[in-house]
């Protein structure tokens, strides 16, 4: 199991880049899509519905693309998710 993971973040088209890595990279996979619910559209004010991460696979690596809105776009900084136990 993969325990680091890659962040990309994105204002509004990490599905758009998701898809264009998986043309670029064979042995590509689309893992899971979350999607913005009710909660927070006060705040962030994203539609209902609208993706909020794809974990994905490229050549057997596990990445995270985020929709993070305007606020955080996309650069070349970069993040990582580390799955752990505990805190």
């Amino acid at each position: 199991m993969q325990t680091i993971t890659p962040c990309l973040w994105f204002d509004s088209n990490a599905e758009e880049a998701v898809n264009f890595y998986m043309s670029v990279f064979r042995n590509s996979k689309i893992r899971n899509i979350s999607r913005y619910g009710e909660v927070g559209h006060e705040i962030h004010g994203i539609p209902k519905g609208s993706v909020l991460t794809i974990e994905f696979e490229l050549d057997g690596q596990t990445f995270t693309a985020l929709n993070g809105g305007p606020v955080f776009r996309f650069n070349e900084a970069g993040s990582f998710q580390v799955i752990c136990e505990s805190q």
